[in-house]
């Protein structure tokens, strides 16, 4: 089994560790180990939602207009906009 080492921790940081790792009956190496597992699984699962999320976008957006005609409605409903409820220059 590999061994890691971190040095120059924080001492807050540190002291949290401590106090979480105290919380839940572990070493502060078991909890240092049961974070980081926690975060890559979770991480590797939020990465597979998002790539299927974007895949399930294909297709979503096709339309017969020419690309002038979108743009030119985009750029009306820009002009007519009233999110501020008056104009703004910057945003609308």
């Amino acid at each position: 089994m590999a061994t890691l080492q971190v040095r120059d921790i924080d001492d807050r940081l540190y002291n949290f560790l401590k106090t979480s790792a105290k919380l839940q009956n572990r070493s502060i190496s078991q909890e240092v180990i049961t974070i980081i597992q926690n975060y890559l699984n979770s991480n590797q699962k939020q990465m597979k939602n998002s790539t299927l999320e974007f895949l399930s976008l294909r297709g979503a957006w096709v339309d017969d207009k020419e690309a002038e005609e979108i743009i030119t409605e985009i750029k009306k409903g820009r002009n007519q906009s009233n999110r501020f409820g008056e104009k703004n220059g910057l945003f609308d």
